[in-house]
């Protein structure tokens, strides 16, 4: 983040969501005005990864420090089909010891470093789709693609399947590969640093986006000149639109982004977020 704020001089910059240090892959960013949207984007994300059976560690990847080893299950396919197909669905998860859940206050990683063991809730998430995608039983790794909502760690998948087949697991490498509606076709490389001669204000330094194109699931109201007026000022836009949601992305006569309004029980269109605000 202090990279990206470096590179585009901006100070307001936020994200869709961290990536463990040893995750590759897609990491949304939201610069200015557009940082005020990521609540509204969709969370669910989607991975590949490999899981490692016969091996448990202290982070439940291979980052961590080895706890134990153990035989490798002699298994089928089909057998490790039966295995997987408990985690599909609502779920209860317990997050990994090293992670960015909170504890009294305090991140649960910066505590696990410092040697302690905490006792961490499990929680409810959603995996939608659990896709086998290779199983190695020579090396006891299986590939696996995840579709998943926002909370899910994989890790604790790779640890939990472990657990159930009785050899431990934990997680050999991870890519993700959607996050809020990105796929990582769409990613670009960041640079380290700008090239000679070439500034903050130059759109290839990081191509952005025009907001919308992030709330495509989102229905659209575009405004008249005088409607933008009322806007931009707060007032309520009347008729709004006619079909269910929870917001509608409100856009200028030309396209452009104004902000995010909020139907109401009379048919208006109430100001949520806008842009270039007056007053």
């Amino acid at each position: 983040m202090a990279r990206i704020r470096r590179l585009l001089g901006m100070r307001r910059v936020g994200h869709g969501g961290t990536l463990d240090p040893a995750v590759t892959g897609v990491l949304p960013i939201a610069v200015g005005q557009a940082t005020r949207l990521l609540p509204y984007l969709p969370g669910e994300k989607t991975y590949r990864g490999v899981i490692q059976l016969g091996v448990t560690t202290t982070t439940d990847d291979l980052e961590g420090e080895i706890v134990s080893r153990h035989p490798l299950p002699a298994l089928s396919s089909a057998e490790l089909e039966q295995a997987i197909a408990p985690f599909r669905g609502l779920i209860q998860q317990r997050p990994p010891q090293v992670s960015a859940v909170h504890v009294d206050g305090e991140r649960a990683h910066a505590r696990a470093r410092r040697g302690e063991h905490m006792d961490l809730p499990e929680r409810a998430i959603t995996i939608h789709h659990l896709h086998l995608l290779n199983w190695c039983p020579e090396q006891g790794q299986l590939s696996v693609e995840v579709h998943c909502s926002a909370g899910t760690y994989i890790r604790s998948l790779a640890r939990d399947l472990g657990e159930n087949l009785g050899c431990g697991g934990c997680l050999a490498s991870l890519r993700r590969t959607q996050a809020l509606g990105f796929q990582d076709v769409q990613a670009i490389p960041l640079p380290e640093q700008l090239e000679p001669g070439v500034t903050s204000a130059d759109s290839e330094v990081l191509p952005l986006l025009p907001p919308q194109d992030a709330l495509h699931h989102l229905p659209q109201r575009r405004l008249s000149p005088s409607e933008r007026e009322d806007w931009s000022c707060g007032r309520r836009i009347t008729p709004g639109v006619n079909v269910e949601s929870d917001a509608v992305v409100v856009l200028s006569d030309s396209g452009r982004m104004l902000g995010l309004g909020v139907p109401d029980e009379a048919g208006g269109l109430r100001p949520k977020v806008v842009f270039e605000a007056k007053g």
